[in-house]
């Protein structure tokens, strides 16, 4: 009953994701969660080979290489609200 219960919340927060992941202009996305850290790695490509790192001010962090967005850092993920 109680794996049961995990599988239900994990799909459940998947399903969650599912339609704003699909919306990204992305095919692929390899996803890399720190807990101790609680930092979530978003990669848009493999190897990401970013040029530049920019940090917006909500702890965000976006590396690029030239105008592509390669990957994006989020600092302190799990008290993140949607906007």
């Amino acid at each position: 009953m109680a794996i049961e219960l995990k599988m239900n919340e994990m799909i459940q927060a998947c399903l969650g994701l599912s339609s704003d992941l699909t919306k990204l202009p992305v095919t692929h996305i390899w996803v890399d969660y720190d807990k101790e850290a609680d930092v979530l790695y978003l990669s848009f490509r493999k190897p990401q080979r970013a040029k530049r790192t920019v940090e917006t001010d909500d702890d965000v962090l976006i590396r690029t290489d030239g105008d592509e967005i390669v990957g994006i850092t989020i600092l302190n993920a799990s008290t993140r609200q949607k906007l």
